[in-house]
């Protein structure tokens, strides 16, 4: 499994300037349309009935990635560090932009799952390369010792001033537009939504495609993008569990608990792909062999609707117990 994952480590995957605008045209909007649903009142109702939401702010900004960070340790001899930084990296990232219709099929508390959403992702900007920084380096330094990489330096300044670029911006002006100008917000919302979610399968298969592009061996391109899912599939599990098992430790509302459950698998994989191919942040001459980070970050994007959609299905077929 490791020497399939090495062939992918071993490629070079980086968008042309122009491509990379494309890229960052997306993510604003995407991230334009998921604060048009943030509203000054979900952060004041927190301070109103917080346990739920402080706990599932705990478990997407502090379980999730202490969680990843002890699954690529234990997975250390099957899998490429670049792989496992890859891992760091989705878990760094906030709630996916579906987690609140994948949500509302679990008859889930959609409340709670909106106000994550808009909480971790206003606070995107700060917490992802904070935490993407942390345990990105204490990984390293672990990799390192294990003499499978050299040293490499979690670039923390430029991805701090980046995403406050290319995610703050976009952020605060649907904040504005959904503060000043509600009835615009609100006919904007829906069909912003659905296109984000067309434009986010578009940036996947991007990337999927720069990789099998990348790649000369057919086998080569099916076992290594093979053992890369298996490794979401485990990595996504953890997630899921880590809310799921979180929440019932916690003793929240049933209802609660399958929101939770749902917002902590369910990531924002196109900022970790937009991070990935920003040079700014990953030089080409530090992060030179990134095939496998692409790929686990590109997989996750695919595979989280899959697992939320399954997830969403058990849930809504059980009774909600009081």
């Amino acid at each position: 499994m490791k020497e399939h994952l090495q062939n992918l480590d071993a490629l070079t995957i980086n968008l042309g300037a122009g491509e990379m605008a494309i890229v960052n045209i997306i993510l604003a909007f995407v991230m334009f349309g998921v604060a048009l649903g943030i509203k000054l009142q979900t952060f004041q109702d927190v301070f109103r009935n917080p346990k739920s939401v402080i706990l599932g702010i705990f478990l997407q900004w502090v379980a999730l990635p202490a969680v990843t960070f002890l699954v690529a340790i234990l997975l250390n001899q099957w899998i490429t560090p670049m792989v496992a930084i890859g891992m760091l990296l989705v878990s760094s990232c906030p709630g996916g932009n579906i987690s609140n219709f994948i949500s509302s099929l679990s008859r889930g508390n959609v409340e709670l799952s909106v106000s994550m959403t808009a909480i971790t992702t206003a606070f995107a900007p700060v917490v992802t390369p904070l935490n993407f920084w942390m345990w990105g380096t204490l990984y390293c330094n672990y990799a390192s010792i294990h003499n499978d990489i050299p040293t490499l330096e979690i670039p923390f300044g430029d991805m701090l001033s980046q995403i406050l670029l290319i995610l703050g911006i976009p952020i605060v002006l649907g904040m504005i537009v959904s503060r000043y100008f509600p009835n615009i917000a609100k006919r904007l919302m829906k069909p912003a939504q659905i296109l984000s979610i067309l434009l986010f399968i578009g940036m996947v298969a991007v990337s999927l495609t720069q990789v099998l592009t990348a790649l000369e061996s057919r086998w080569s391109v099916y076992a290594g993008i093979l053992c890369a899912l298996a490794v979401v599939i485990i990595h996504n599990a953890s997630a899921l569990g880590t809310g799921f098992f979180g929440a019932t430790i916690g003793r929240v509302p049933n209802i609660d608990r399958r929101s939770l459950t749902i917002e902590v698998g369910i990531q924002n994989s196109g900022l970790g792909l937009a991070l990935l191919f920003n040079p700014a942040i990953f030089s080409p001459e530090v992060w030179n062999n990134n095939g496998g980070m692409v790929l686990i970050t590109a997989l996750w994007g695919v595979w989280h609707i899959v697992s939320g959609l399954t997830i969403a299905s058990i849930f809504r077929s059980r009774t909600i117990k009081r």
